[in-house]
């Protein structure tokens, strides 16, 4: 105990460590009591142990190094889990919304600083760029109340990409100027080498990461391997003369198709940043607000205090302009205020490069500012303290207006998913060889409502016949694999298992006994589909039962798929299945973002138009009508291309005579590419439809019941 010596700021690494970990944990629980969110919670704890507060942790090398990780893994994340169809689609609102919230405090700013605060031009526009840009800092209270695809957050992130690279633009202009390097050759520099890097991770990161993804299915090595391109894509970007954030952002939004958002992988990205390195970035904020700056004279309180206004002030002004002109709701709007209000990354860039300018007289007189209010210095030590309050004041205001506007859109939606098909829908997976259970299991959490994480089955059948001890032992770790794949996404799997002599009536019973909605088989890699296996399938299970069956064999994991190919039979809209499993189909786009491609005859393909107008997803149609000349397909169909094929059974509506040949086709044109056969519910044709009869009636009370894509969905059925 005497060599145990606690002098303060503290330096033995172990207790440092531990300590943050303690204000990490305790900190958010404490302050959210007295209604202050998370993020504050740390920036208030950081204050409060740093060096200007007690003293107590050092603001050192360490902090720094796992701060600025933090600050890279928040725009990582935003770029990650952006909903790259709906930023398609919403482009021009981003872009509007970008120039809005850059040209507002640009002018604002520059105005203030010029005219009020007595400072230079030069300075007056570098002050403005510190307004303009801003750090997505309340990020992660949108990605956990799991609202990240919200509109109004892909706008705001869009924006955000443009606001900071011209906010940093600017920046690199003034600090050339500053070294009378600003000519013809910078600009071809700064131009060519962003153009470089840009090209590079857009073109390298997608088939390198998907290499890697097929060779090595090891968790640990996705994530690490993962993570390595998203810091050398922020090295990259500081090397071509831009801010490593911009490299981060650019990252994830590359790996959003490879990254699906209800895989494992993604949240165990989430799980790591949100637990570790962006709690270390909020504290170290935290450790640079000095309270004593206010009694260093009027001059810093001034400056401070015209800087706080201008910057809520104008970024209020750019989010309530975006409000009205794409008329958002006031959520919405608070949202985005919320998301682009906080300052921290590049302000801090910004005034420190400015703090750190030190001209000389004759480059004051060469830059026309003999009248600088702070000759020797771009900025003065009161706008460095100014920042440093700026940075507390709008981040504490962003995080109360975020997370208002968040929890208000969260409870609408959760109100909506009360209504939804989440509590009626139950997704079975026949499961009877560890090696396909991973992809079984992924396909299943991809194609589920997002809020069903507990209606999830997999179910082993032994024979009951032939049982023995190896028998169970087998399924048993068969079912813990997949349990463990669910709980890895976060989702709950019940595991069961029957004793029967029949497979089919094995699997009838328990669809009868859980009520099952849809069911999922797969089929071993290195087999192919059988004729026998279809006519089992169509005779043992799906004449005796009312459910969705896909029947999946993977060739490659699920994430690394480029296209599905979708191709639907004639009439396949008249019967009663058609929008439960064309909301799996959709699902599975909208979790995965790969690329659709629809091939069916023009009525189906103007009713998924319509829907993808709705709900956008990366999709191209087709007119295909011909089964005779199904092999054409073939042409079309590449090696990372997944094929899904809509069946029917024989007396219904879509039914054709070719799809007795689908088996031989899979195995002999299509046996390296990855297939999902789809076997919709087609208890009753919608033509034949009796109001009273009760199996209508289930019908009805089931469409009433899904999310948002199947109550579009459903409209078609009804008009049908």
């Amino acid at each position: 105990m005497s060599e145990i010596e606690l002098i303060l700021p503290l330096s033995n690494p172990v207790l440092i460590f531990g300590l943050i970990l303690l204000i990490i944990l305790f900190a958010p629980v404490i302050l959210n009591k007295i209604k202050i969110p998370p993020l504050i919670g740390l920036i208030i704890a950081g204050a409060f142990f740093g060096p200007h507060g007690f003293n107590i942790l050092p603001h050192d090398a360490s902090i720094e190094l796992f701060g600025k990780v933090g600050l890279l893994y928040i725009m990582f994340l935003a770029g990650l889990e952006m909903d790259v169809n709906d930023f398609k689609k919403n482009a021009g609102q981003s872009f509007a919304f970008g120039m809005y919230t850059f040209a507002v405090p640009m002018i604002l700013g520059t105005a203030v600083g010029f005219y009020l605060l007595k400072f230079s031009l030069i300075s007056s526009i570098l002050l403005a760029s510190m307004f303009a840009s801003h750090t997505l800092l309340t990020y992660p209270i949108i990605s956990k109340l799991g609202i990240a695809k919200n509109r109004a957050v892909n706008v705001a992130v869009g924006g955000t990409l443009i606001t900071d690279t011209l906010a940093l633009l600017i920046l690199a202009v003034i600090a050339g100027m500053t070294k009378g390097k600003i000519d013809n050759e910078f600009w071809i520099r700064l131009s060519i080498s962003v153009v470089l890097f840009a090209a590079f991770v857009i073109f390298t990161y997608q088939p390198l990461t998907r290499w890697f993804f097929k060779k090595h299915n090891d968790s640990i090595l996705q994530f690490i391997f993962v993570l390595s391109l998203v810091f050398i894509a922020a090295y990259l970007a500081e090397v071509a003369g831009v801010e490593g954030i911009i490299g981060a952002f650019l990252a994830g939004i590359v790996l959003n198709r490879l990254v699906p958002r209800t895989s494992a992988l993604m949240n165990r990205l989430e799980f790591v940043g949100n637990a570790l390195f962006i709690p270390f970035f909020l504290i170290g904020v935290g450790m640079l607000v000095d309270v004593h700056i206010f009694f260093k004279g009027w001059e810093t309180i001034i400056v401070a205090t015209a800087m706080v206004l201008t910057a809520l002030v104008s970024k209020f002004i750019a989010a309530w302009f975006t409000q009205k002109t794409f008329r958002f709701n006031v959520d919405e709007r608070r949202m985005i205020f919320g998301l682009s209000n906080s300052q921290a990354a590049a302000t801090l860039v910004a005034v420190l490069v400015g703090y750190n300018i030190i001209l000389t007289p004759e480059q004051i007189v060469g830059l026309h500012l003999e009248g600088f209010l702070y000759p020797g210095r771009l900025l003065s030590e009161s706008v460095l303290n100014g920042a440093i309050l700026m940075i507390f004041v709008t981040c504490t205001v962003s995080s109360f207006v975020t997370q208002r506007g968040a929890q208000n859109i969260a409870l609408a939606e959760t109100v909506d998913a009360d209504e939804d098909g989440s509590n009626d829908e139950k997704i079975l997976i026949a499961v009877n060889n560890v090696e396909t259970t991973e992809e079984l299991v992924n396909l299943c959490v991809t194609v589920k409502s997002k809020k069903n994480r507990r209606n999830l089955y997999a179910l082993n059948i032994i024979n009951s016949e032939t049982q023995g001890i190896s028998d169970e032992k087998s399924a048993k770790k068969i079912l813990d694999k997949a349990a463990s794949i669910a709980s890895g996404t976060d989702n709950y799997l019940h595991e069961l298992i029957r004793y029967d002599s029949d497979i089919a009536g094995g699997i009838t019973g328990v669809l009868k006994e859980q009520k099952i909605t849809d069911l999922i088989l797969g089929l071993h890699q290195s087999k192919g589909i059988s004729d026998t296996f279809l006519g089992t399938l169509t005779e043992g299970i799906l004449a005796k039962n009312n459910v969705t069956t896909l029947i999946y064999k993977p060739t490659q994991p699920l994430s690394t798929i480029k296209r599905h190919i979708v191709v639907i039979p004639d009439k396949a809209e008249k019967e009663c299945g058609f929008p439960f499993w064309a909301l799996r189909v959709w699902n599975l786009a909208r979790n995965t973002g790969a690329k659709m491609i629809f091939y069916g005859t023009e009525q189906i393909i103007s009713y998924l138009r319509d829907l993808n107008k709705r709900h956008t997803i990366n999709a191209e149609f087709n007119l295909f009508d011909d089964w005779n000349d199904f092999l054409v397909l073939a042409r079309d169909v590449k090696l990372d291309d997944n094929m899904m094929i809509v069946m029917s059974k024989k007396g219904y509506a879509s039914y054709h005579n070719n799809m007795t040949y689908i088996p031989s086709y899979l195995n002999k044109y299509f046996k390296s590419n990855s297939f999902v056969i789809i076997y919709p519910m087609q208890e009753i044709e919608i033509e034949q439809v009796d109001l009273k009869n009760p199996s209508y009636n289930l019908l009805r009370h089931r469409l009433s019941k899904l999310d948002d894509i199947g109550k579009s969905l459903s409209k078609v059925f009804k008009k049908k």
